[in-house]
């Protein structure tokens, strides 16, 4: 009798189990077919991501950004309903380089261990532990090519589809590269003064130099800042680049010293080749 029980209570054990296997995927596939059509459910980590993969996925993928507009990719931690998004990602593309993503991916990992975690900075060479490799156009190809890439593997029916709009955004990237190196023409060996050191890359493309109030994350010592404004000086610097992300109280500190002026930029603004612009028409000026 007991052996018999035994076998009941293991049966009765097994079919809950596999009910809640059924459950559990079928709850999935209705996540899926309710999330904009079956699109790919894709989490990335900043918000110009968003512009990288929907000129290659358009209609077919649904994106979210893990880092809202105006938080630093330094200090920001996700909240509960990004975290349930995160959930039901089919992919995770990283940017690469920054903190939010050394901090927090084992974590966004364990959450949703069936989500399949890309790298876009694969294949770059980070320049000086500089994490701001979306600032280069050219770098940008590469995290293009990546994303198409991840995008083909997961829904290789629309391959075709993929590489057309891929090799439409390269060369909308490679138009950016030119009209840069116009906007930068008389810059070749100038300095601008910057708070966060985000523009290394940009300089390095297009031959000028970043002078970076901030160091190491921190605001500047009086030394420090004593001598970032005989450099302004020496150098006729009349402009400060800063970002809404980060304090401007050094910077309009600087600015008042050298009868300078603060111009807000925003690395991280989602609308990526239009912002290139600006920022190239602001530094070029």
């Amino acid at each position: 009798m007991k052996k018999n029980n035994l076998i009941i209570f293991a049966g009765v054990i097994l079919l809950i189990f596999s009910i809640g296997i059924f459950i559990y995927a079928n709850s999935k596939d209705k996540n899926r077919n309710n999330n904009d059509n079956n699109k790919i459910n894709i989490m990335i980590s900043i918000l110009l991501q968003i512009d990288f993969v929907k000129n290659i996925g358009k209609d077919k993928v649904s994106v979210e950004a893990m880092i809202p507009p105006g938080f630093s990719p330094a200090t920001y931690e996700p909240s509960m309903e990004q975290l349930k998004k995160l959930s039901e990602a089919d992919l995770y593309i990283k940017i690469g380089q920054i903190p939010f993503e050394k901090t927090q991916m084992k974590r966004l990992e364990d959450l949703n261990p069936e989500m399949k975690v890309i790298d876009s900075s694969d294949g770059i060479e980070i320049y000086e532990n500089d994490p701001h490799i979306w600032l280069s156009p050219r770098l940008v190809k590469r995290q293009v090519e990546n994303i198409y890439l991840a995008l083909v593997e997961t829904d290789s029916e629309n391959r075709d589809f993929y590489e057309k709009n891929k090799n439409e955004y390269l060369a909308e990237l490679d138009n950016l590269d030119l009209e840069l190196k116009n906007a930068f023409s008389e810059m070749e060996g100038k300095k601008i003064l910057v708070f966060h050191p985000a523009f290394g890359y940009l300089a390095r493309d297009y031959d000028f130099e970043q002078i970076a109030i901030e160091i190491d994350g921190k605001e500047p010592s009086a030394e420090n800042l004593a001598k970032i404004i005989d450099t302004a000086k020496e150098e006729n610097i009349k402009t400060i680049f800063v970002q809404k992300q980060f304090s401007q109280k050094s910077a309009e500190a600087i600015a008042r010293q050298i009868d300078g002026v603060v111009v807000p930029l925003d690395p991280l603004a989602e609308d990526y080749v239009e912002n290139l612009r600006r920022i190239g028409v602001e530094m070029g000026k």
